[in-house]
């Protein structure tokens, strides 16, 4: 094994290992002994004077002193910053200058700051609140707002917004970020420019971006030729901004696409003079960065050259191992490459992902002191390898003294600091001790940028960071420059004990279902080999033999009187002992859940990630049902006069019929089916036509599981199995999931036997599913939550995206940039882990959506090819002239949109809400009124806001429609159970006996 590979086996070992036995290992290189920890101090102490001494200088200190991330103004103006200057239109930029300054105590901070910026910026929002009414208003602003108006606070509040972004953003082109890079405030330092923006959606984002980089190397070089500048300036490059599919499951065409990319991006620096740095991204995307960096570095024309670099996190557990790999890399090719260290940027979004796939532990640490602590030990390491050049970027004060001291007399590594940050900390360092640094230098227009200063302003601002604590006049010198070797040895590196391990998410009540990581290349191979077999052919007959020897009416009838005939013992056996059924069979879809996820992929045609997640669902329905059933079902004492006991019991109701969907074929099924079981009800399970081998394969892991064959019957077939089945008057409640129509035959064949009492009829149909976007929603963010909740699944999802509703005002760039991040899509064999987009069930549904499609074609706004054969329907966006025109949900990858103008948001949600349908509803905003009034006008069971449309949590998002959509209550909800029950009381009266002997037992009490 070469050193190389030690190292990427070591990585993998520590990905996502405990979080003390990572520390343990890290802790020793990052103790100092008391000498020198002593010295640290003392540096410390005085970067500390001077970084207060230059307080009044930096903008960002001074912001943090106005506005603290924890208050009103804060993140008002955060929230501002992030969207007003992309927001086209008047009325919504004035609609959200109200949302956003209305509540918030401006005036509190009129003239507290010697900060022109903080004050224009101040003076412009009591203005804007002014102009409401919120202030008393002198005479003198009452005639220049009456006269201005809100063009003039518009233009004002725009006009601060663009002062914070010139705080951040070192120039909107690169001549002039290269002209503020040389003037006197940034003298002795050198640069790192970045084009910075969001990450690439379309091909043609990544092409004007790989053009940007280079446009930034070869102006960089002119400069520093022009100007005789012999500090080398230097470029960095975020790999995320040059592919938009940069992701495990697209390995295969990404890396090589990208490393040609990088290695011409390589080639030009090394040719201009001019450094090129691979900025670090999402945790899942560091073995392809070192793929890529190092097929890079191989390369010949980049021989001798020591211009090449990346970025290391410091908050990965893998931080240590990939300094020692770079190290590694740099001695077999005989370069040494610049390493940046940093902190990290992503820590909360890896937390979430790591939570919401059930992953088994975390990527990174979860307490700051253990971030400073890897932090520090990788430091400790980049000093002393020979084939690195270290490049530390830290605005931490303790950080940078240890780094000092660790340095000794050697000046043979730099510091880096962010554009607008750190001022005070390396002045001196540079100018008078001959230390060299460089800025991290994003380059842009604000208007794309200012989401970036959000999350920088986040990142330094929160809590537990340096240079928040710092302006905090509060916080003494004692706890800013605190050991943290020793903070994370007094808790024996344990985790931070408010941040569960996604296992216990849900705290004590029930596990939450274990996921795969999908991101890790080996695991999706090993994953994608076990599944992989030919796709199903479009001429499969839904007539296949079925698992089950049901198949006819008689046989319906055989099962009910099965389930009748368990119905006595299961309903009395206690509560507990039906949950902890529920329980191991939760357990043993975990134990199967390869094999299920198999049978998911290739008889209901499910990708590997929506196959996943169909397993995952279906173990959280049986735990989730189990908690709750073990608190719902227990007798509850209701309150009555002294003498009498009242008591409220659950009891089941007699035999029900679950009839569940192809679509989600495990999750539905054993959702409807775990709950009528643990309410104490047997059930006769019938499941789609198309998929009776994932239901079969449930059943019998149910009845593995200690679930009494008689109480849980499988039948399989057509309609008439689904008919037989709720028109046997034994049937005492019906759950159902799929079209209304078939709703409705349901419903009516309940009622027409008068011999059967009114049983419950829980049902979940369908829905034409919305989703609002206003002006102010971030583009890239919409574009990628249209993809996945219009198109994953192939769109056969009851909650997909079936109406995008765009205001008008951007509703070109959003289309454009949607159609862009759709050709990027992979349509084909769901067994592969690169396809995006599968075959639509069957060939009954691709007849009637291909036919409908192609009815539309004079009003397709883009669609993609697909695959001549099989059963694939086109991804296709169908323009619509008013949201009436669609008469009907069409259950495929068919998106139909309708532009909407600025003020219409009412009479949308009102033309949206007379569909009849009352399923799901998306709304992507950053006014929060308008979240509002969308959350209190639209009639639907679930409203997903700046996110996706689908993938409810079982627990957390409960499912369900009203309207045409359902009937409630919703599933996966703490109310659905009780639609499975009948409710009894027993009232006893206790003084029957002979007088009440509880009330004469009280002390001190009238008597005789």
């Amino acid at each position: 094994m070469t050193s190389l590979s030690a190292s990427r086996a070591h990585m993998r070992d520590l990905h996502r290992a405990p979080e003390p036995d990572v520390l343990a290992h890290l802790l020793p290189a990052a103790t100092l002994a008391p000498t020198v920890r002593d010295a640290v101090v003392g540096r410390a102490l005085g970067l500390l004077a001077d970084l207060r001494a230059a307080q009044n200088e930096g903008w960002v200190n001074r912001f943090l002193q106005q506005y603290r991330l924890n208050t009103a103004e804060g993140v008002a103006l955060l929230s501002l910053a992030e969207a007003f200057l992309r927001v086209p239109d008047a009325e919504t930029a004035d609609a959200l200058i109200r949302d956003k300054i209305g509540t918030a105590d401006w005036s509190a901070h009129k003239g507290q700051s010697d900060s022109l910026l903080v004050n224009s910026a101040t003076w412009g929002l009591v203005m804007t609140r002014a102009l409401m009414g919120n202030d008393a208003q002198p005479s003198v602003l009452r005639r220049l707002v009456a006269r201005s108006g809100e063009p003039f606070v518009r233009q004002a509040v725009g006009a601060a917004m663009r002062m914070m972004g010139q705080v951040f953003v070192m120039g909107r082109t690169i001549d002039e970020a290269l002209e503020r890079a040389a003037d006197k405030d940034n003298r002795g330092f050198t640069a790192s420019f970045d084009m910075l923006g969001e990450a690439a959606r379309t091909r043609a984002d990544g092409e004007r971006y790989f053009a940007s980089y280079m446009a930034a190397i070869r102006d960089t070089a002119k400069a520093a030729k022009a100007n005789h500048i012999t500090d080398r300036h230097s470029v960095s490059v975020k790999l995320s901004a040059l592919h938009p599919r940069y992701e495990t499951a697209h390995a295969a065409t990404c890396v090589p696409e990208l490393t040609d990319m990088v290695r011409q991006l390589a080639a030009e620096a090394a040719n201009s003079g001019i450094g090129l740095t691979v900025d670090a991204e999402e945790s899942e995307r560091l073995v392809m960065s070192l793929d890529i960096i190092e097929a890079t570095a191989r390369r010949p024309e980049l021989k001798g050259w020591d211009g090449f670099g990346m970025a290391i996190q410091g908050y990965g557990k893998r931080a240590r191992p990939v300094v020692a790999w770079a190290n590694e890399l740099g001695r077999d090719t005989a370069q040494r490459l610049t390493v940046r260290l940093v902190k990290g940027a992503y820590w909360d979004s890896e937390i979430k992902r790591t939570q919401v796939e059930g992953l088994a532990g975390y990527p990174l640490f979860t307490r700051k002191a253990a971030t400073d602590v890897s932090y520090l030990a990788c430091a400790h390491d980049m000093l002393a390898a020979p084939n690195i050049y270290p490049a530390f970027a830290s605005h931490n004060a303790l950080t940078v003294a240890t780094i000092l001291e660790w340095a000794g007399e050697t000046r043979d590594f730099e510091f880096q600091r962010l554009h607008g940050m750190g001022e005070g900390l390396f002045e001196r360092l540079v100018r008078e001790h001959g230390y060299k640094c460089r800025t991290y230098a994003p380059v842009g227009g604000h208007r794309d940028l200012l989401a970036y200063l959000v999350r920088r302003l986040l990142e330094n601002g929160a809590n537990s960071s340096f240079v928040h604590q710092l302006a905090d006049a509060n916080i003494s010198d004692d706890t800013l420059l605190a050991d943290p070797a020793a903070k994370v040895a007094s808790v024996a590196g344990s985790p931070h004990p408010s941040i569960p391990l996604p296992i216990r998410l849900y705290g004590n009540s029930r596990d939450n279902s274990s996921g795969i990581d999908l991101a890790d290349e080996q695991v999706l191979g090993t994953l994608a080999t076990k599944i992989a077999s030919p796709l199903p052919s479009r001429e499969r007959s839904d007539s296949a033999p079925s698992p089950s020897r049901e198949r006819g009416p008689s046989d319906v009838a055989a099962a009910v009187t099965a389930a009748q005939a368990a119905f006595p013992t299961w309903s009395t056996t206690p509560p507990e002992s039906r949950a902890d059924a529920l329980e191991r069979l939760a357990d043993l879809l975990e134990r199967d859940r390869e094999s299920l996820m198999a049978i998911c992929v290739h008889e209901a045609r499910k990708t590997i990630p929506d196959a996943l997640a169909e397993v995952r669902e279906a173990v959280d329905f049986c735990r989730y049902y189990a908690a709750e059933a073990r608190t719902q079902f227990l007798p509850l004492q209701l309150p009555g006069p002294t003498g009498e006991r009242n008591e409220l019991r659950l009891e089941g109701r007699g035999v029900f019929a679950c009839i569940a969907p192809w679509n989600f074929p495990l999750a539905i099924f054993l959702g409807q089916v775990g709950a009528a079981l643990v309410a104490g009800n047997t059930v006769v399970a019938k499941p789609a036509p198309q998929t009776p081998l994932i239901a079969a394969a449930a059943v019998a892991l149910a009845h593995e599981a200690g679930i009494p064959a008689g109480a849980l019957q499988l039948v399989t077939g057509g309609g008439e199995i689904g008919e037989a089945l709720v028109r046997d008057p034994r049937i005492m409640g019906v759950a159902f999931t799929g079209s209304t129509p078939t709703a409705r035959r349901i419903a009516r064949a309940l009622l027409d036997d008068e011999s059967r009492p009114l049983v419950p009829f829980i049902a979940e149909t369908g829905g034409i599913n919305a989703m609002i976007v206003d002006s102010t929603a971030l583009t890239e963010q919409v574009v990628q939550d249209v993809i996945t909740s219009a198109f994953r699944s192939a769109g056969q999802r009851c909650s997909a995206l079936r109406l995008l509703l765009v205001q008008d005002d951007v509703a070109d760039r959003t289309l454009e940039m949607l159609g862009g991040a759709m050709d990027t899509l992979v349509i084909g064999n769901p067994a592969d882990p690169a396809t995006d987009v599968g075959p639509v069930i069957d060939d009954a549904a691709f007849t009637r959506l291909e036919t409908y499609r192609q009815a539309q074609q004079p009003r397709w706004l883009h669609a993609l090819p697909a695959p001549a054969t099989g059963d694939f329907v086109a991804p296709t966006v169908i323009a619509l002239d008013a949201i009436a025109d669609l008469k009907e949900e069409w259950f495929g990858p068919l998106l139909h949109v309708v532009r909407w103008k600025a003020g219409e948001l009412p009479a949308t949600i009102a033309a949206v809400n007379a569909l009849g349908y009352g399923l799901t509803m998306g709304l992507h905003s950053r006014i929060a009124s308008v979240a509002a009034v969308v959350t209190h006008g639209a009639h639907v069971g679930n409203l997903y806001i700046n996110r996706s449309m689908i993938g409810a949590v079982v627990g957390s998002q409960p499912f369900g429609g009203e309207g045409r959509s359902g009937t409630g209550f919703k599933a996966g909800g703490p109310h659905y159970l009780l639609r499975f029950v009948h409710e009894r009381t027993v009232s006893t009266d206790t003084t029957s006996a002979g007088g009440n002997a509880s009330l004469l037992s009280i002390e001190d009490v009238a008597g005789i």
